[in-house]
């Protein structure tokens, strides 16, 4: 039931532009599948969805690449055990993370392959994070923030 529920989760994203927990709980039960909303939420923690801008500046869910699985499930891990803190300055997103770690977590923000992030520079504790813009510079540090304390 599960991975049946996955599978039509990852499909109606390709297929949707899914803003909202609700709005892909609202999709699932039209496909017959009976959800709540705290289903979808685990559901999305587990298939490691992220909001990506859609063009009409929205955003929405997506999947990270599936190619890219074991790898980013690895970056992610160092990400998150490295990460101690971020903040921004207009369209700079700056991580400051354990001595020696930034390379890698820089690493992990680059698997990612966000459209929004232009590029990263590493040092040895801090990582430059140069965004598209300050909205979305904003919106990272609240991504970043959300996806270590979960």
């Amino acid at each position: 039931m599960k991975y049946s529920r996955h599978a039509k989760i990852l499909e109606l994203i390709e297929q949707y532009h899914i803003e909202t927990q609700e709005e892909l709980a609202e999709r699932l039960r039209e496909h017959g599948m009976d959800v709540t909303q705290a289903t979808v939420s685990r559901d999305i923690k587990e298939l490691r969805l992220i909001k990506v801008m859609a063009d009409n500046g929205a955003y929405r869910y997506a999947s990270i690449s599936r190619s890219d699985g074991n790898i980013s499930n690895k970056l992610l891990t160092v990400l998150n055990e490295s990460f101690v803190s971020c903040d921004y300055a207009n369209n700079i997103v700056v991580v400051k993370t354990l001595p020696g770690m930034a390379q890698a977590a820089a690493s992990a923000v680059d698997a990612l392959k966000w459209p929004d992030i232009v590029g990263t520079i590493a040092g040895d504790d801090t990582i430059m994070i140069v965004c598209r813009a300050e909205k979305i510079a904003e919106e990272l540090v609240s991504k970043f923030s959300r996806m270590i304390s979960s």
